[in-house]
Formats: structure tokens, sequence, C-alpha cells
């Protein structure tokens, strides 16, 4: 009897999900994979076809600022796509953020800090909002945000109006933050004494007087970092993240799990209402002033990069450093464009085409791994 025992133990098939993948497999699997791939062919385009400055540090810091605040704004449109929803408002949400945030320095005039919290309270409410109407009624929140985009930007519209006197523009920011101790987190660049000694011994470009050609790190390019690392651990080691995939990938099956499905597209609707709310601070005081064409489409952008990024529009899968790299890539085209003889309108033609090939690549991708058909 312990022979047949034996040999019926020996027949039994290994689960599937014990055997080990192969390192291509792995590396296939991988949502980053075409964030990856994108960055090496235009970095390599550019080594080709741009002024070499592109590549210095000054020519580095300038592409990688605008890559920072579409990053931020694409790793919260990630986080929610990987959970199965859209947020089209966020970009209007960058201008009505930064009129509540301006509004509140230059015509309440409170302090810095203060202005900060209004703005993030208001983007929570806006958030729980957006958030609600979805569950509630069972809308796509596609057509909840989309309806959101026009309500936003009309708001920011008449609030200009209103507190500008009859301006689409409101000026003064720069001069109402200035003295408070929280202005430096939230512009200008860092690690200026750093870079000042780099250029004081010869390891970084500076001017005949001796003052660094890149006098520090923006600090958006911080932000963006920091974002970007802290929405990683949330997704992978923590049991929040593991809820964001199981609503993504099935909504159903993760309610009857017990997975609180309620409590999780809530939250994700208020995070990213407030990487546009953090976007709006940090560019309102770099300028010193908000419009109400602050944040145009980069709602479009924002999802573009999260799906080059590897987020499936479908949900359940994606990666915040893969829409990190995505980002990366749109601010060195943007960017790099200038740094060539090639005609800066040739940007909308590389969103719509990037948008397409990653979704296609991703596709394939998918399928060849999963086994799909």
């Amino acid at each position: 009897m312990s022979i047949v025992a034996d040999d019926k133990i020996k027949k039994t098939p290994a689960d599937e999900r014990l055997k080990k993948a192969s390192v291509a497999t792995t590396l296939l699997r991988r949502p980053e994979l075409g964030a990856v791939a994108g960055l090496v062919l235009v970095t390599v385009f550019f080594l080709l076809t741009a002024n070499p400055s592109m590549f210095t540090l000054a020519g580095i810091m300038n592409f990688m600022a605008p890559a920072a605040q579409l990053g931020i704004l694409a790793i919260g449109a990630s986080l929610l796509m990987i959970g199965g929803e859209y947020d089209l408002s966020i970009g209007s949400m960058v201008a009505f953020a930064g009129l509540v945030f301006g509004a509140a320095l230059v015509v309440w005039q409170v302090p810095l800090s203060v202005a900060i919290l209004i703005a993030i309270l208001m983007a929570v409410v806006i958030g729980v909002v957006n958030s609600q109407i979805v569950i509630k009624t069972g809308l796509p929140s596609f057509i909840v945000t989309l309806a959101f985009l026009f309500i936003l930007r009309g708001l920011t519209l008449v609030g200009l109006k209103w507190a500008s006197g009859g301006a689409t523009q409101l000026r003064g920011m720069k001069e109402a933050a200035a003295g408070s101790p929280l202005t430096s987190i939230f512009s200008g660049d860092a690690f200026q004494g750093l870079f000042a000694w780099l250029a004081s011994n010869d390891l970084i470009a500076k001017f005949p007087n001796g003052t660094p050609q890149v006098s520090g790190i923006p600090v958006e390019i911080l932000w963006f970092m920091v974002i970007a690392l802290l929405a990683t651990w949330v997704l992978l080691r923590t049991r929040f993240g593991n809820w964001i995939f199981a609503v993504g990938g099935d909504e159903r099956a993760a309610r009857k799990s017990g997975v609180p499905v309620v409590r999780v597209k809530t939250v994700l609707f208020i995070i990213t209402a407030l990487c546009a709310t953090l976007v709006a601070v940090l560019t309102v005081l770099d300028a010193g002033s908000t419009d109400a064409r602050r944040g145009f489409q980069k709602e479009f952008e924002a999802i573009i990069a999260a799906v080059i990024g590897g987020c499936l529009l479908t949900g359940g899968y994606g990666s915040a450093i893969g829409a990190f790299l995505g980002s990366i890539v749109f601010g060195m085209v943007l960017i790099g464009l200038t740094y060539t003889s090639i005609d800066q309108d040739w940007y909308l033609v590389f969103l719509g085409g990037m948008l397409l090939v990653a979704v296609m690549f991703n596709n394939v991708i998918r399928k060849r791994v999963t086994g799909e058909r």
C-alpha cells in the first residue's frame, strides 16, 4: 500500500503557483517594461539629434521640472486607474486649487500654512464628492469626473474674476508668501549650499563669477521622487496596496473577500485631488500668480503617462514607478524638442502616438505572459 501511495504522490502535478518563473518571464510581467523601453528609445533619439547641452546638469533639470509636475499628477492617476477608476477633473482641479490657494493668500491674507490647509481641505471635499457620486449612483467615473472637469474650470473662471476684480489672472502670491518658513519647501531650489560647494571645487559647471550654473534641485523634483517612492511602497508593501489591486481587478470578488471597496475608492479619489492641489501650490508659488488655464489638458497627459507606465485601462494592474518613468519621457520630449530643429508642435503627435503604442505594447505583453488569447 505504501508503494502505491508513493506512486500516486509522485504522479500528482505540481501547483502552477509554485513553479519558478524564468528571469525573462519575471521581467515581462513587470508593468514598468514599456516605460523603461520608451525612456531608452527617447534618450537614444535625443542623444543622436539634440544639442549635447540637453544632457548637461542644467539641461537635465530643465526637462525634469515639467516632468515632475506632470508626474505627481500621473502617480495619483495611476493609483486610481489600478483601482479601476478614472479622474478626468485633475487638470481643472489644478486650476481650481490654485484659485483657492491664491485667494486665501492674496484676498483673505491668511498665512501660507493656513492657505495650504484650506486648499487641502477643499481637495478632500472634492475627492469625497467625486467618489460618492460614482459609488452611490453607479455611474462610470469617466462621466462623473468629465462633468467636474467643466464644473471646476467654470468655477475657476468665476472665482478669478471675483478675486481679481474682473481679470482671469490673480497675482501677488510670492509677495504674500514671503517670509514663511514653508516657502522653501514648496518653491525654489533645494541644496543650494551643496551646489555652491560643488561649483567652488569645479565639480559642476559655473559662471565666470563663480556661481553655479545650476543653483540647486527644484523642489518639485524632490516632491516627485518622494511621492513615487511612497506610492510604490504602498502598492507593494501594504495591505491597502493589495486592496487597490483587488478592487481594480474584480470589485465584486474583492467585496466578497472583505475588502472595504467604498473606503478604498474614496481614498484614491482624495489622493488624486491632493496630488492636483500639490501641483497647484508648487506652480502658483513658483510663478507668483494663477490663471484660468493652469493645468489645461493635464488630465489627459497624466493618464497617458500612467498608461505608458503600464497601467491597464481595465484596472487591476499598473505601477507608480512606471508612471514616474512615463512622466520623464514626456518631460524629455517636451523640452528636448527645443534642443533640436524639430517643430515643437510634434509634441502633440507624440502624445497620441505614445498612448496608442503603449496600449498595444502592454496588451501584447500581458497576453504572452498570461497565455490569454
